[in-house]
């Protein structure tokens, strides 16, 4: 596949898996929403954009995963959840635990090191502590993007790598166009995605 043909695969495989609830899809575009204001954040105040990514976006895009998305076996693809928690290119559930367990140990390890060895100048004040944790939490996001791609060019080639950190950081671009409908469909009383209305850039025989 080429790196576009690829880049459209795994988006339509990590929405047919893992996007099924509507009330998820929601939350993936208020996510998305949040995403895109630390986006603009970053490049003036890196841990606003931190505090916005991680407490907002972040919070809004696990809580649907975690609580809303179905965890019985998927009719729609033929596939236990286990299956899918396996082919996962990104972080499955079990790696998200890991993830989100060190962002919240993450005050935890600045009040028992305020300089975090010497990286840190340590916080005299509240304002100051929680702008040093948003400041981890911004290395942890991007530390967490690079580890995986990373392992992805040892499991399945560098080109599968780049792919998922590109579909990673587009993302809330993404989610944008094919969730902003989910609002909709909650309205009318369909809580779950039949995934039967095909998405124009996904080819049709990625469909099967």
């Amino acid at each position: 596949m080429t790196f576009r043909e690829e880049l459209q695969k795994q988006r339509w495989d990590d929405h047919r898996y893992y996007h099924h609830n509507r009330i998820n899809q929601f939350l993936h575009l208020l996510s998305a929403s949040c995403f895109l204001i630390s986006y603009g954040l970053v490049f003036f105040h890196p841990a606003a954009a931190a505090l916005v990514g991680w407490l907002l976006a972040m919070t809004l895009r696990q809580t649907g995963h975690f609580f809303f998305e179905p965890k019985t076996y998927d009719e729609v693809n033929k596939a236990s959840h286990d299956f899918k928690e396996r082919v996962k290119v990104g972080y499955n559930l079990n790696r998200k635990v890991v993830l989100l367990s060190i962002w919240a140990l993450t005050p935890v390890a600045l009040l028992l090191n305020p300089d975090l060895l010497g990286l840190l100048s340590p916080a005299t004040n509240l304002v100051e502590f929680i702008s040093n944790t948003a400041l981890i939490w911004l290395f942890v996001g991007l530390g967490a993007v690079v580890f995986r791609t990373v392992h992805l060019f040892k499991l399945m080639g560098v080109q599968s790598g780049l792919v998922w950190m590109a579909k990673i950081f587009t993302d809330p671009f993404h989610d944008i166009k094919i969730y902003q409908k989910a609002p909709y469909y909650i309205l009318k009383g369909e809580m779950y995605d039949s995934m039967e209305d095909w998405h124009d850039d996904v080819p049709l025989e990625q469909h099967t």
